[in-house]
């Protein structure tokens, strides 16, 4: 039986008062584990944040867009390839090719239609009901196909090779962050793309209250003789340190990508690339609720990542008893001890050979792990150690 490559990150990151994901009342989410509550931030926060890290280190071309107005997007890029087009008829191309393609109804949504006719204004664009994840380059490949058929695209899409070539892109040369993150196609699931990452939300290593700050602002034009202010509010807030997880299963990931976003390139390349980007944007990443009234940006004092060959494992157990702060006070330290007994007791119990652990710490606090693997100076150091084992791995299996 082959092994599989899987990669586990592991982060302790404390954050000072914030507001990084509000449920609907406007307050910080929260979970109750082992019998505690506690900070929490959800999955699809900090999945948000890292694919939004992701415009930062990787091209473009080898991102998705994640949209509604696909058709727009679509047209854009046919007007680019046939300058000649007018927009009306880029836009019907796009959305004969996007419902070809995908199998979703790609038409102005009624309460724009509405709207435009009691105003007088112009047809709203066609848009998809749900948001559509495409990647740049099969938006390229729709692009140069609706410019094929162009002179009669409803004539062409009748012809089944036809039909077939564009439901072939749309299902072809994905993106990094497709198939890191999958892709849900609700009216044509043979194109649905399983997500190769796995996020856990994000919750604090203790308990944690949620508080209130009361606000007010004033009115600059505001006189001696009109005291007061010109504004009054409240903003919840609370502060955590927080366990962080994520697995990538590299095999999904592979599968995914493919023969990857450049055919040229050697196998294991795309897939280096992608857990390189996935491993420091998870990392690296912050969700930015409220985050000019608080400006909380810190990153991880702790990182663990451990490349492993049976199944995913998280650490949250060690938390399932709340941390309290030590004498000092402060929850980081305690956590880092936590971890450190956890974690050799997992691994003995449950853990590969084969598995191989890095290390990434800051300050003292974290002192205890550095028995835990292989310690890194810096993230550049860990992402490029982390890369080249899975390039190794792949390239060992053939």
């Amino acid at each position: 039986m082959t092994s599989r490559i899987i990669l586990d990150v592991h982060a302790l990151q404390s954050v000072p008062p914030s507001n990084l994901n509000r449920d609907d009342t406007g307050a910080p989410k929260t979970a109750v584990y082992g019998g505690a509550t506690r900070a929490r931030v959800s999955s699809q926060a900090w999945k948000r944040a890292t694919r939004r890290y992701f415009d930062t280190i990787l091209d473009p071309c080898e991102l998705g867009v994640r949209t509604k107005r696909v058709a727009e997007l679509l047209a854009e890029r046919i007007t680019a390839l046939a300058p000649g087009t007018g927009e009306a008829q880029a836009l019907a191309l796009a959305a004969e090719v996007l419902q070809t393609a995908t199998g979703s109804k790609i038409e102005p949504p009624k309460r724009k239609v509405e709207q435009a006719k009691k105003n007088g204004g112009d047809d709203p664009a066609p848009e998809s009901s749900y948001l559509m994840f495409l990647s740049a380059r099969q938006l390229d490949l729709l692009a140069a196909l609706a410019v094929e058929g162009a002179a009669d695209i409803k004539a062409f899409f009748k012809d089944k090779d036809a039909k077939a070539r564009a439901k072939k892109i749309a299902d072809g040369r994905h993106s990094v962050d497709i198939a890191l993150f999958g892709r849900m196609v609700a009216d044509s699931t043979d194109i649905n793309v399983d997500a190769a990452a796995q996020v856990a939300h994000a919750i604090g290593v203790h308990r944690s209250e949620t508080e209130s700050d009361y606000f007010t602002a004033v009115d600059d034009r505001n006189t001696d003789a009109e005291p007061g202010a010109g504004m009054i509010g409240t903003v919840d807030f609370n502060s955590a340190t927080l366990y962080r997880y994520a697995a990538l299963d590299v095999d999904l990931l592979e599968r995914n990508l493919g023969k990857g976003l450049d055919e040229n390139e050697p196998p294991a390349t795309p897939v280096r690339r992608a857990v390189e980007a996935f491993v420091e944007g998870f990392v690296a990443s912050l969700p930015t609720g409220k985050i000019n009234t608080f400006g909380n940006h810190t990153l991880p004092d702790a990182v663990l990542v451990t490349l492993r060959t049976a199944r995913p494992v998280s650490f949250v157990g060690a938390f399932e008893k709340p941390v309290t702060p030590d004498a000092d006070g402060g929850h980081l330290e305690p956590a880092c001890a936590r971890l450190a007994d956890y974690v050799p007791e997992i691994e003995r119990a449950y853990g590969d050979d084969d598995a191989q652990t890095w290390v990434l710490r800051v300050g003292s606090a974290t002192a205890k792990l550095a028995t835990l693997g292989q310690e890194t100076p810096r993230l550049s150091t860990l992402v490029a150690a982390v890369g080249a084992a899975v390039a190794a791995r792949l390239e060992q299996r053939g």
